[in-house]
């Protein structure tokens, strides 16, 4: 089945964007059965090339915090209104070149929302240009693909360079930021079958988020069901060291993106890790001794104290 002119344009917008996801690094097969609610942002940042809607072009565009009318007016509830119908909408500068075709696009999303075109009218022009927009919209979808793409595996290629940097066969690259309390290279580490509790913040190579736990709790992730190069990164960082991975396409989501199209398709991933603990699998690290309770013993803190030999509380 073909998707109408509508559902044509939003999902090649899906393949121009990326859209938070607090299970964004799933395992494809985890991904489709995942839950989130989105909002799309750009890319346009990376590619450059912004521009105002007086049509000059410009770096930075014409972006801005300022709210354009008056405050606690009911102007200011309409305005409010028009800007959640474009948040729904999602940022369109990526698929045009210049103000003015920014500029005939924002009438034409004017004259269809107020009526000034009817259906038919809307129905005859789009079956008179409809080829040539899908052309178009996915000749620059593609284009931006391929610059996010470029810059992502130039960026991974420096991060390979640095000093220190841990560099896997398969092109992930782990950075230890961080040791774990047992010093450099020390400690307990996961295996492939193990739970970890992780602290994480991913995202693209022109910097946008899709994932993060910074502001919440960190999450327990089985590292079978995660993309390859999240995986590997884990399998080689020890408990409590904190990491950045860089993720090459072929460890991620490859050549086709997110199956939502959440994540453009070559999309390099880079994430800042913290290994909080490893629940299930753990090899290696220091022994330690358990209290009376169960627990890991803390001396530093009252609790039920050491079992003796006769198996008693000492």
């Amino acid at each position: 089945m073909s998707l109408t002119r509508p559902g044509l344009v939003l999902g090649l917008l899906a393949t121009c964007f990326q859209v938070q996801s607090t299970v964004a690094f799933l395992a494809p097969t985890m991904t489709q059965a995942a839950t989130a609610i989105c909002s799309p942002t750009s890319v346009v940042k990376m590619v450059g090339g912004d521009f105002d809607l007086t049509g000059s072009v410009e770096t930075g565009g014409d972006e801005t915090n300022e709210i354009r009318v008056e405050p606690d007016t009911h102007d200011e509830l309409m305005y409010a209104l028009g800007v959640n119908l474009a948040r729904q909408l999602g940022d369109i500068r990526p698929l045009v070149e210049s103000g003015e075709e920014l500029a005939q696009v924002a009438k034409g999303l004017l004259d269809t929302v107020v009526g000034r075109l009817n259906d038919d009218g809307q129905r005859v022009l789009l079956n008179k240009r409809g080829r040539e927009l899908d052309q178009l919209i996915a000749g620059r979808a593609n284009a931006l693909r391929e610059k996010l793409e470029l810059r992502g595996r130039e960026m991974l290629q420096n991060m390979a360079e640095t000093e220190g940097v841990i560099n896997l066969e398969s092109g992930v690259s782990v950075h230890v930021l961080e040791h774990g309390p047992d010093g450099p290279g020390e400690g307990a580490y996961p295996t492939a079958g193990s739970v970890v509790n992780i602290h994480y913040h991913g995202t693209l190579s022109d910097g946008t988020v899709f994932d993060s736990t910074l502001g919440g709790e960190p999450v327990n992730f089985p590292l079978a069901q995660v993309i390859p190069g999240w995986r590997e990164g884990v399998l080689n960082m020890h408990l409590g060291e904190t990491a950045m991975l860089g993720i090459p396409p072929e460890q991620g989501y490859g050549e086709e993106g997110t199956p939502d199209g959440r994540i453009p398709g070559g999309s390099t991933l880079f994430f800042k890790i913290q290994l909080v603990e490893i629940m299930s699998g753990a090899v290696g690290g220091a022994p330690s001794l358990l209290g009376a309770d169960g627990e890991a013993y803390n001396s530093n803190q009252n609790g039920p104290g050491l079992i003796g030999a006769d198996g008693q509380p000492m």
